[in-house]
C-alpha cells in the first residue's frame, strides 16, 4: 500500500514549476495578486476540459481579448462583453456563456470586492468542506449573470465532482511552489479534489476509493483517504498525482505499478517509474 513516505516523495520529484506545463496554470503565473489573478484563475479553470493543446488555446484567445482583467470588468457591459466574444468556442462553450461569467465577475466584484469575498460568502469555519462556499458561490454568481453558466460552473447540489471550481479553488486556497494562491479566509484543510477521469483511474488504483463513478461522493472520498497523509492540506498531493495523466513524458501505469507490486523504495526515474 501506499505510504505518506511515497506521496511525500513524489510531491518533492514533482511539485515543482519546471512540471506546470502543459496545464492552464500556467497563465496564472503572469499576474499579480488580486482580481486580475483571479479573473485569470476562473477563466483557466472554467475552461479545462477537452484536450490540454486546446484548453491551452482557448485560455489564450481569452486572455488576448481581455488584456487587463480587473479593467476589462471595470469598463465593460454585457453587451460589450459578448460583441468581444461572438466568435469564440471552446468544445460547447460559447462566447455568450463566458461573456455571461465574465458580466457575473464584474458584479460578484462589485458587490463583495473580489471573488474571494463571493466564494467566502457561503464559508462556515466549521464546515468539513467548501462544498456548502462553492454551491452558494455558484448561486451567486448565477445570479449576477446574464444567461445561466451551466457547465462552466456546475455546482455540488447537481452531484458534479465540480473538478474546476475545485481546481479554482485549489489555486487560490494554496501558495506553494507549483500553487500561486493567495486567499486567507479558506484553509488548505477544507479544499476538495479536483476529480477527472485520469485523477479517479490513479486514485481508483492505488485504494483511495471503491466507489464506481468519478463524482462529487467519490471526490470526497478521495479527500478523505488523502487526509489521512496531510491533515491540513490534503490536496497538496494534487498536482504531483495528476502529472501522471497530463504529461506526455510520465506513464501513469508504471507508477501504479509499483504501489501495486509493494515496490515503494522511492526511486522515480522520469523515463522508468513514470
Amino acid at each position: 500500500m501506499i505510504s505518506k513516505k511515497d506521496l511525500d516523495e513524489l510531491y518533492c520529484r514533482l511539485n515543482r514549476r519546471e512540471y506546470v506545463s502543459p496545464d492552464p496554470l500556467q497563465f496564472l503565473y503572469n499576474y499579480s495578486e488580486g482580481v486580475d489573478r483571479e479573473i485569470v484563475a476562473l477563466i483557466a479553470s472554467s475552461l479545462a476540459y477537452g484536450r490540454v493543446a486546446q484548453i491551452l488555446k482557448s485560455v489564450e484567445k481569452v486572455l488576448n481579448l481581455v488584456k487587463n482583467p480587473s479593467n476589462f470588468i471595470e469598463n465593460n457591459n454585457f453587451k460589450s462583453m459578448r460583441m468581444l466574444f461572438k466568435d469564440f468556442k471552446h468544445r460547447f462553450t460559447t462566447g455568450d456563456e463566458i461573456a455571461s461569467m465574465l458580466f457575473a465577475v464584474k458584479g460578484a466584484v462589485e458587490r463583495f470586492g473580489s471573488l474571494e469575498g463571493c466564494f467566502c460568502d457561503g464559508f462556515s469555519a466549521s464546515a468539513a468542506d467548501i462544498s456548502a462556499a462553492m454551491a452558494k458561490f455558484v448561486d451567486n454568481m448565477n445570479k449576477l449573470a446574464e444567461k445561466p453558466l451551466g457547465y462552466l460552473l456546475p455546482s455540488p447540489i447537481s452531484g458534479s465532482a465540480c473538478k474546476r471550481l475545485n481546481l479554482f479553488a485549489r489555486w487560490m486556497v494554496r501558495c506553494d511552489e507549483v500553487d500561486p494562491g493567495f486567499w486567507r479566509g479558506i484553509p488548505p484543510s477544507k479544499l476538495i479534489i479536483p476529480l477527472d477521469t485520469h485523477m479517479y483511474r490513479i486514485c481508483s488504483s492505488i485504494g483511495f476509493t471503491s466507489r464506481k463513478s468519478a463524482d462529487f461522493k467519490t471526490a470526497a472520498e478521495i479527500t478523505a483517504s488523502l487526509r489521512e497523509f496531510s491533515p491540513e492540506d490534503p490536496v497538496k498531493y494534487d498536482f504531483s498525482l495528476t502529472r501522471l495523466g497530463i504529461r506526455s513524458d510520465m506513464d501513469p501505469s508504471s507508477f501504479i505499478a509499483k504501489f501495486s507490486s509493494g515496490e515503494t523504495n522511492g526511486t522515480y526515474s522520469k523515463k522508468k517509474a513514470f
